[in-house]
């Protein structure tokens, strides 16, 4: 019987599975998406949820908290700085995970593991660069079109 025994094993031993989840949590801090098995991806939500709780108070205690767990100084700086203010009126729920389907090699189910909101962040980063680029060839027409009359 499993009553009373919680999270997963992963197929590791302890500290193997210990430092895939850290790893887990720093790639979706990172990156803000990352795609997964389903085990892990439910095994590392928690734990990216409560480095978000941990980012909301922000105080020297948190981010060392922070920091004795995610592996990169960049992550935690991200954390606090960026995350935690995105997050600080959401009570929770700050992690979605989304199905896509079986990988191609073994046709393990792969999951998309992403922070709330980081689809509006990407949006609005694509959206600037599209109209600077934009912008860019117009000045470019313009300058060579110029030329050509000439």
């Amino acid at each position: 019987m499993r009553h009373r025994v919680a999270g997963f094993k992963l197929r590791r031993d302890p500290s193997a599975r210990k430092a895939v989840l850290r790893n887990l949590v720093t790639s979706v801090i990172e990156h803000e998406r990352i795609i997964t098995t389903v085990a892990k991806a439910k095994a590392a939500r928690p734990l990216v949820e409560k480095m978000v709780t941990l980012a909301k108070a922000d105080t020297l205690h948190t981010r060392r908290q922070a920091a004795s767990f995610l592996m990169t100084r960049d992550a935690v700086k991200k954390l606090f700085d960026k995350v935690g203010s995105r997050f600080g009126q959401r009570n929770g729920g700050y992690t979605r995970i989304t199905h896509l389907g079986p990988r191609k090699g073994d046709g393990a189910e792969q999951v998309m593991l992403e922070l709330v909101g980081s689809e509006l962040v990407k949006r609005a980063a694509d959206r600037a660069k599209r109209k600077e680029e934009k912008l860019k060839a117009i000045r470019e027409g313009a300058e060579g079109g110029g030329e050509e009359q000439k």
